[in-house]
């Protein structure tokens, strides 16, 4: 952002609906103007009609042969009851993305995070799907191609492959349209602001058994004294992850009142799996994105000492040591991050006046643009309740050399990979 577009934006982000209107307004304007030239920094390949999703799975497969994605039959509106996701992989050589190979279809999912489609190990994948009004998930062995189903929906696998998160995807679709499921009934106890049976669990793959790690309750409580409006207040988590080395889980524990279900005041929280306790990191009511390291650091985009960026947080011992400003002169604008390697990591831009989106290589103070992509304006949500947009959400692969992104610029939602650097 110029530092205009951040002065306006600063004043009007706490109303969701007036910073969209100025949005549209604004981009209105520019979109009058010829549009900019797609450009990437490297070569890129594509494949239309397939996209992975948010940001936080990891697509590549442990051995970095294979690339799991998925594709809808539908465009530009919410999945119908009906309407399947087609899930699988490609196969993946030198960069190159070679044959799809279809699994199975979901009836659970969404634009934004699809269906949770991600890998346990390097011939076992995870993903959600629904019959009924149920949802549950189901690992699939891509050797024997055979499928076993689990009795709860999950949101993210430890790296260790043994337990999973999962949470109440009702409750999470009935307060954040357009990220939970819609067509399912699982216990999400909506008609209350903060239940004490549902919250954040673990899912054991093997027993199938589920455990309350915090409820809904225990977020509500811890957060009465600094927020009085948080009593009256309906409570909700997402955007689970684990810690490379399983001990930490962290998630966005989020508030908002009925009438206005975009004005929410964000946390985040680890909790620690050793010491069963929980805590927030300093993020002071707004974090959106983040992502995990090899060495328990968090770079999240938040508000931290009166500043909204993206910040480091290193994790050591149960509690937060210290927090970084990244690049925060540069970085002014939110951003889906994924690491390359402990130091460094790739983020992502929103759609800027032009409709342009870019994707960033930051390094300390550094960054480099390594693509800048259209977005066209038919991909724009046009509500809270019809979430279509397509965003970048990179993720590297696991040896760092590659970045895969979703991107519209063709006019077709497309998975693309191009080299890091």
């Amino acid at each position: 952002m110029t530092q205009v577009e951040r002065y306006v934006y600063d004043l009007v982000k706490s109303k969701p609906w007036l910073k969209d209107f100025l949005r549209n307004v604004y981009q209105s304007v520019f979109d009058m103007l010829p549009r900019k030239k797609d450009w990437f920094a490297s070569e890129f390949q594509y494949k239309e009609h397939f996209f992975i999703g948010f940001h936080d799975v990891q697509p590549f497969s442990p051995d970095g042969t294979k690339l799991i994605a998925q594709h809808a039959d539908i465009e530009g509106r919410m999945p119908k009851e009906n309407d399947a996701l087609h899930v699988g992989y490609f196969d993946f050589t030198d960069g190159q993305l070679g044959d799809f190979h279809p699994i199975a279809d979901s009836f659970a999912w969404n634009f934004h995070k699809g269906c949770r489609l991600q890998w346990i190990d390097n011939t076992h994948i995870l993903f959600n799907t629904r019959a009924k009004e149920k949802p549950f998930a189901v690992i699939y062995d891509v050797a024997q191609q055979k499928a076993v189903e689990l009795p709860y929906p999950i949101d993210s696998v430890c790296p260790r492959g043994k337990v999973a998160t999962t949470q109440s995807y009702e409750r999470l679709e009935y307060l954040m349209p357009g990220y939970g499921y819609q067509y399912i009934k699982d216990e999400g106890y909506c008609e209350e602001n903060a239940p004490t049976q549902t919250g954040l669990l673990l899912l054991d793959l093997q027993t199938q058994k589920r455990t309350l790690l915090f409820s809904m309750a225990d977020m509500q409580n811890d957060v009465t004294d600094l927020y009085p409006s948080a009593k009256q207040a309906f409570h909700y988590i997402t955007h689970s992850s684990f810690s490379s080395d399983g001990r930490y889980i962290a998630c966005l524990h989020r508030f908002v009142q009925l009438s206005d279900l975009e004005a929410r005041t964000t946390r985040l929280v680890i909790y620690d799996t050793k010491s069963k306790q929980h805590f927030a990191l300093p993020t002071e009511g707004m974090v959106s994105h983040y992502a995990w390291n090899k060495e328990n650091k968090i770079v999240a985009y938040c508000h931290h000492k009166d500043k909204d960026g993206h910040v480091i947080f290193n994790i050591v011992d149960g509690k937060c040591v210290k927090a970084t400003p990244i690049a925060q002169d540069k970085l002014n604008s939110d951003g889906h991050q994924s690491w390359v390697n402990s130091e460094d990591f790739i983020t992502d831009t929103y759609p800027d006046k032009y409709r342009m989106a870019k994707l960033y290589y930051v390094s300390d103070t550094k960054v480099e643009c390594l693509a800048y992509v259209y977005s066209p304006k038919t991909f724009q949500t046009k509500s809270m309740y019809n979430h279509i947009a397509c965003d970048l959400h990179p993720r590297v692969s696991r040896d760092g050399k590659y970045v895969c992104f979703d991107s519209p610029r063709t006019g077709i939602r497309a998975l693309y990979i191009m080299k890091c650097k």
